[in-house]
C-alpha cells in the first residue's frame, strides 16, 4: 500500500496523547474521526462495522513499514521486546521523556541498573545525537541508540564503544548490533539531582545518611544540590534506580494495559491516564466505527 504524505501524517497522529486522553476523559474524540477519514482507512480492510480498536491495529500495521516508521513504532518495539519481553511491569519500571541535562530521554528502563534508549526513527536526523549521548552518560548506566537500517552504520561509526546500537527490523523485532557497556560509576551526581523530583532527591539523601541544613524553602533546592554532589557517583546512580523504581512504578497498570490491543500498549504506558478513566477508555475503543464517525 503506497502511503502519501497527508495519509502518513494522519496515521501517526492517531497515536497522539490528545486522542488517547480525549477517549479516556470524554469517551469520544472528534480528531480521531477526522483522522480516520484523512488516513483513508475505510478503504483498507476496515468498514463501519469494525471497532475503534481495529483502526488502531490496522494503522499500526501500516506504520510498521520500513521507511515510514515513526517514534511511536520504535517506542512500541522497545516496550514489547524489552520491558514486557525481558522484564515485566512488576520487575522493571519505565520512564518516558525523562529529563537528563538539557535533553529528554525517549525511554528509560530501570531494573538492576538504568538503561536509556534513544530513538532515531526513519524520519529523524542524527545531528543532535552526540549531545544527547553526552547528557545521558551523566545520568544513566547504559545508553542504547535504536535506529532503522538507514541510520545504523552512521550511529556505529560516530559513537563510542560503550554505546549500544540496536536496529528495528521487520515486524517490530529488535536486533542488537552492539551491546552497551554499563558505566554507572561514571555518572554525575549533580546531573542526577537535576533529573529528580525534589521528594525523590530528599529520599536518596536520607538513604545515604546525608544531613540537610534547616534552611528556607527558597534555599532548600540549592542546599540539597550541594549535599547531593558529595554522594559518590555509583551510589547516587544506584539510589536513583532504587527510588525511581518505587516512585515511578507501573505495576498498577498491568490489568489496564493487557485489556488494550498491542498497538496501544505504548500509549497506555506513556500517556498519563487517571485510573478512574481506564474503563471509559476501554469502552470507547470498543465503539463501532459507525458511531465514532459521527464525532467529526
Amino acid at each position: 500500500m503506497k502511503i502519501g504524505t497527508i495519509q502518513r501524517a494522519a496515521l501517526s497522529r492517531l497515536f497522539s496523547p490528545s486522542i488517547f486522553r480525549d477517549m479516556a476523559q470524554k469517551g469520544r474524540s472528534p480528531l480521531f474521526a477526522r483522522l480516520l477519514l484523512d488516513a483513508g482507512l475505510l478503504k483498507y480492510e476496515i468498514d463501519l462495522s469494525h471497532t475503534i480498536s481495529s483502526v488502531f491495529d490496522v494503522a499500526f500495521s501500516i506504520l510498521q513499514q520500513s521507511g515510514i516508521r515513526d517514534e511511536y513504532i520504535f517506542r512500541s518495539a522497545i516496550i514489547k521486546n524489552i520491558l514486557l519481553g525481558r522484564h515485566s511491569l512488576k520487575t522493571a519500571s519505565m520512564l518516558t521523556e525523562f529529563r537528563a541535562g538539557l535533553c529528554k530521554a525517549d525511554i528509560v528502563i530501570l531494573n538492576g541498573t538504568s538503561t536509556v534508549y534513544e530513538i532515531k526513527s526513519d524520519r529523524d536526523s542524527l545531528c543532535r545525537l552526540p549531545n544527547q549521548i553526552s547528557n545521558y552518560q551523566k545520568v544513566f548506566g547504559s545508553v542504547y541508540v535504536i535506529a532503522g537500517k538507514s541510520h545504523v552504520n552512521e550511529v556505529l561509526n560516530n559513537t563510542s564503544p560503550e554505546v549500544g546500537v540496536m536496529e528495528l527490523v521487520a515486524q517490530g523485532r529488535i536486533h542488537t548490533i552492539r551491546k552497551a557497556i554499563d558505566c554507572s560509576d561514571r555518572v554525575c551526581s549533580a546531573s542526577i539531582f537535576e533529573s529528580l523530583r525534589i521528594e525523590e532527591a530528599r529520599q536518596i539523601l536520607k538513604n545515604t545518611g546525608a544531613e540537610i541544613a534547616d534552611v528556607s524553602n527558597i534555599a532548600l533546592r540549592s542546599t540539597m544540590r550541594d549535599c547531593f554532589t558529595k554522594i559518590e557517583p555509583k551510589l547516587a546512580h544506584d539510589q536513583m534506580v532504587k527510588v525511581l523504581r518505587k516512585t515511578r512504578n507501573l505495576a498498577s497498570l498491568s490489568d489496564f494495559i493487557f485489556r488494550l490491543p498491542i498497538s496501544l500498549h505504548a500509549a497506555g504506558l506513556s500517556f498519563n491516564v487517571r485510573k478512574a478513566d481506564h474503563q471509559r477508555l476501554i469502552s470507547t475503543i470498543n465503539t463501532p466505527l459507525d458511531v465514532a464517525i459521527t464525532w467529526a
